[in-house]
């Protein structure tokens, strides 16, 4: 595995990808501000972490690793990252949801560095099955990365997709599971319990590993965990967050699913994403 950068500077770029993705939302006044902050410390280090071989210049390339948000609605999380990388300019991001813009709402392949459309919830993750289908026979090394959800679970496309990875020992597909227990109607456990979660990917032939979905220091303890395994399996990494985190007033608040703040509280969550919320 390649050296893990320093958790400080991971720290630096949480806040900064938060801010990012705030500032997006606040001027187009569209997005998923909460499912986006759930996500932030996993996308970080996939793609500041060593973890993700990317193709900037070559976005098609197929020697690239894949990473697909499947929860399309935080797809949105990926866009100063690959803004940052090199897939397309920064300037772009100040014309997010904008007629002369490039980013939309929700991704969609005219976008540099975007793998699949996602808007549909459980269609991105069998998209990644078909990506490390398709590097095992094509005799690539290169992995498929899905951030699901937790309330995309729900979708029965999920667990056919499931068994399909664990039959064609997809062990070169990761699964993330955004486990911040909220959906847009309520606690994942007062809809339809989920748990236990872990059990259900073992049960369906996956390996899994569970982290703290905000702690870099317990995400790469994960990521090495996975890295030193000789399983044919595919695994699924359950990562414990907070939905909204970050900003107070949102942390673990289903109403503020797709809800814009007032002047006020644009105001309080801005001094807020001034301090790191992410301590190791």
């Amino acid at each position: 595995m390649t050296p893990t950068p320093s958790i400080p500077d991971l720290i630096k770029k949480s806040q900064w990808l938060r801010k990012e993705i705030f500032e997006m939302v606040m001027k187009s006044q569209r997005g998923h501000v909460p499912s986006c902050f759930s996500s932030a410390e996993m996308v970080i280090s996939l793609f500041y972490g060593g973890l993700v071989k990317t193709t900037p210049k070559q976005p098609k390339s197929r020697e690239r690793d894949t990473v697909i948000v499947s929860k399309g609605h935080a797809a949105m999380v990926l866009y100063p990252v690959l803004a940052d990388l090199g897939f397309y300019p920064k300037e772009e991001i100040a014309k997010f949801c904008q007629p002369d813009g490039l980013l939309r709402m929700y991704a969609d392949h005219s976008i540099p560095g975007i793998e699949a459309i996602c808007g549909s919830l459980g269609h991105g993750f069998t998209i990644g099955a078909g990506y490390a289908l398709a590097a095992k026979k094509d005799k690539k090394d290169f992995k498929s990365y899905v951030i699901l959800g937790d309330g995309e679970l729900y979708e029965g496309s999920i667990w056919e997709t499931a068994m399909f990875a664990a039959h064609y020992e997809l062990n070169n597909l990761i699964a993330i599971v955004d486990r911040n227990s909220l959906c847009i109607l309520n606690d994942t456990e007062q809809c339809i319990k989920l748990n236990p979660i872990e059990d259900k990917f073992k049960a369906f032939g996956w390996e899994t590993v569970t982290v703290d979905g905000h702690s870099y220091k317990d995400i790469f303890r994960g990521f090495n965990e996975i890295e030193q395994r000789k399983s044919k399996k595919p695994v699924a990494i359950i990562a414990n967050t907070v939905k909204g985190k970050g900003i107070s007033f949102m942390e673990n608040k289903v109403q503020w699913h797709n809800k814009m703040p007032n002047a006020d509280q644009m105001a309080q969550a801005r001094a807020e994403l001034e301090k790191n919320c992410i301590v190791n």
